[in-house]
């Protein structure tokens, strides 16, 4: 397995420390949340991003991509009948595949359920309507960045919308390009009415990036869910990306989330091999 950890874990780390802190643990990628640098992608400056990918090459890390991509901004919907918002949110998120790929990145994982929740008066398929309409109109620049959108399903205690692999799969059929697949998040897939093991090999196909963690808010091993036949899945299907840990309850402090989720996810993988 290739293990990285998102950033924001660290929460006021300067980043050469959590950066270096991470790699010493053993990870060896890294997940970016762009309002930990800044609120609007658009004023990284070109010398911040080269400087945050200096970083990162000297702790020996490679920057996974991004996530949270539509945390903590304003005046961005997926899914508005408003055709003068989705044209703004299609626009950010080609400015974040550009700061994904100065960061030498190449996911984007699409969550932000604040701005993707239903609206009055929106269905869910027309919703799915217009977020492909979103994502299509971006898919130009992500693809000439080599960069991959993976659609995130999320639980419907985070949301309404793209509660399912399925129908992340079914997002990503509608926008049919490569570089618009699926990710899975094992917080997410709990919610699930079939096992998270079925979930993995059903999405076989469509899988760009998977998030570790537990329905605790908190790391892989440091809850209820049992890695084992996650991992198992993963290996029959044959997933050679990333495992990131995702975790919300910062509480248990980096250190902590850091050495205890890796240590787990590496005993799992040992008793697998």
């Amino acid at each position: 397995m290739n293990y990285a950890i998102c950033n924001e874990t660290f929460q006021d780390w300067p980043f050469e420390k959590a950066f270096a802190y991470a790699r010493e643990c053993g990870y060896t990628g890294i997940e970016i949340a762009p309002f930990t640098i800044a609120h609007d992608a658009r004023e990284i400056s070109a010398e911040q991003r080269a400087t945050v990918r200096q970083q990162i090459a000297d702790a020996d890390l490679t920057c996974v991509g991004l996530h949270w991509l539509l945390a903590k901004t304003e005046g961005y919907y997926l899914t508005t009948p408003d055709e003068a918002v989705r044209k703004r949110t299609g626009e950010y998120l080609a400015e974040l595949a550009r700061l994904c790929r100065d960061l030498d990145g190449s996911i984007m994982v699409l969550g932000s359920p604040l701005q993707r929740n239903l609206l009055p008066g929106v269905s869910h398929d027309e919703a799915m309507g217009y977020a492909a309409e979103v994502v299509k109109s971006a898919m130009p620049v992500l693809e000439d960045c080599g960069v991959t959108l993976a659609l995130e399903p999320l639980g419907p205690g985070e949301g309404d919308f793209l509660n399912t692999a399925e129908l992340g799969i079914e997002l990503a059929k509608m926008v049919d390009s490569p570089n618009c697949r699926l990710h899975l998040d094992v917080k997410a897939m709990s919610t699930e009415s079939k096992p998270i093991a079925d979930v993995i090999r059903d999405s076989r196909d469509w899988i760009a990036h998977f998030h570790a963690n537990d329905p605790n808010l908190l790391g892989p091993g440091m809850g209820e869910v049992e890695f084992d036949p996650i991992f198992t899945a993963l290996r029959e299907i044959g997933y050679d990306g990333w495992v990131s840990v995702e975790v919300f309850d910062y509480s248990p402090g980096a250190e902590k989330i850091c050495t205890e989720s890796l240590r787990y996810m590496r005993e799992v993988e040992a008793r697998l091999a």
